[in-house]
């Protein structure tokens, strides 16, 4: 723990972390095996094998469905040489275009030594290379892309090689938060990293998995910022795009419904957080937790191989919904999108520019900010987190009612935005006090307007 002298008091700049988020060492030891197994297990669900029968399957099929699937091309599916040829690939040709593309240079937020960090925003270039490259691939081939098919064929040893790159990735991050910074931050903490305020336990195993550092970086390239909107993101949409593909080859041209939807969805999705990536710098993922285990499996891994499981299905499963439940699915997920953007935008422009908004409703803090309680932000604290949770059920509709493996992702981001709002609640009440109490008396539903 290290401190800086300011103009009144002296200010500590890596705080030991008192209050350990997930059940401390032994819940991030817990979900360092458990996250990982139940990615698999969900690939094991959603396989040729087994016809997606997902949660019907009994205990004694799932152990040896992955006995013969895992354990026995253990070496396959984890050490590959081809495989991490072109996982290595996919990963650092994205990080060389995200030096070379051309985008603008924004700030983020303040950071508790009082500087605020540089990043590269180039989504718009990132989004229209792949695009141009996946159609020149499409002409070239007549449609065929082998690339597509070898991402399909080669989903379960893709996902175990993303886990281990995970694991190597938050070894190196943790193993240089420990080593002195080369260069100075205008001339404030010459030698000192900045620490995640949850992540600096001293504890080996849980730093490790929270992430010790807040914005590990290689001269100014953020590897958060990068891992959090590139390779993950954008393998999402192709294995998205490769069940597509393989239903398309398989069928002679046919496209169904229900997939084609999901895709474009989804890809909808994808496309519009990454060329909004500049909304990720106020992110809690951001501005408040470490690059560890959590957030680089999260963003590797858990993303593109969870979130892709509806399109998964539909490949071995079609399914058509009629034109009429394809316009309706539509249609919630565009009330979603507005929910969500049209709040976050408010919020937005409300922070860069209170006084243009000072005919709503806002509460002054002790520490001088301002709560808006006003327009969207009158019917719940996180109307965004609602707007969030209505596109995904778009996104889990199509694949109608057979079984709830399809409506996982539903589920657990239910529960991923009820944490969210805890930690973002816990933080405002100490943070800002009698203030925070006089907000949630007038905004006193969570997420759900006028349910909870």
């Amino acid at each position: 723990m290290s401190v800086r002298s300011g103009d009144k008091k002296t200010k500590i700049l890596n705080p030991i972390t008192i209050e350990k988020d997930f059940g401390g060492p032994i819940g991030a030891a817990f979900l360092t095996i458990f996250l990982p197994l139940t990615t698999i297990f969900l690939h094991l669900c959603c396989n040729e094998k087994y016809l997606a029968q997902g949660l019907s399957l009994e205990f004694n099929k799932v152990k040896d469905l992955f006995y013969d699937e895992v354990i026995v091309n253990f070496k396959e599916n984890f050490f590959n040489e081809r495989i991490w040829l072109v996982y290595c690939s996919w990963f650092f040709i994205l990080v060389f275009l995200d030096f070379i593309l051309p985008g603008k240079h924004l700030k983020g937020v303040e950071l508790r030594d009082g500087t605020k960090l540089s990043y590269k925003i180039n989504g718009l270039a990132m989004m229209g290379l792949l695009a141009s490259t996946l159609i020149a691939r499409f002409i070239q081939t007549n449609g065929e892309m082998p690339e597509l098919s070898f991402i399909y064929d080669n989903i379960l040893s893709l996902l175990c090689t993303s886990i281990f790159f995970s694991i190597l990735l938050s070894c190196f991050v943790y193993i240089c938060s420990y080593l002195p910074l080369m260069m100075s931050k205008n001339g404030i903490n010459t030698n000192e990293r900045i620490l995640a305020a949850g992540g600096n336990s001293g504890n080996v195993i849980f730093d490790w998995f929270m992430g010790r550092e807040l914005n590990p970086r290689i001269l100014t390239w953020d590897i958060k910022l990068y891992c959090e909107l590139r390779p993950g993101m954008l393998l999402w949409l192709l294995i998205n795009i490769s069940c597509l593909h393989k239903h398309y080859i398989e069928t002679g041209g046919k496209l169904n419904q229900s997939l084609l939807l999901v895709n474009l969805l989804q890809g909808f999705y994808i496309v519009d957080g990454v060329l909004n990536e500049e909304g990720c710098l106020s992110m809690i993922d951001i501005t408040t937790d470490g690059f560890g285990f959590m957030l680089a499996f999260g963003d590797l891994t858990w993303v593109p191989f969870t979130y892709s499981l509806q399109s998964r299905y539909l490949v071995l499963n079609p399914i058509q919904i009629g034109w009429l439940n394809f316009s309706l699915i539509i249609l919630l997920n565009i009330l979603g999108y507005y929910v969500f953007h049209s709040s976050n935008s408010q919020k937005a422009n409300f922070r860069k520019d209170p006084a243009s908004f000072n005919q709503m409703k806002s509460i002054k803090t002790k520490t001088g900010t301002l709560l808006l309680c006003d327009g969207w932000w009158k019917l719940s604290q996180h109307i965004n987190y609602f707007g969030d949770w209505i596109m995904s059920w778009s996104w889990c509709l199509p694949t109608g009612f057979n079984t709830p493996l399809t409506y996982f992702y539903v589920i657990y981001f239910g529960f991923l935005l009820l944490h969210r709002q805890k930690r973002d609640e816990d933080k405002c009440r100490k943070k800002y006090g009698e203030s925070w109490k006089e907000y949630e008396r007038k905004v006193p539903y969570k997420i759900i307007p006028y349910i909870y």
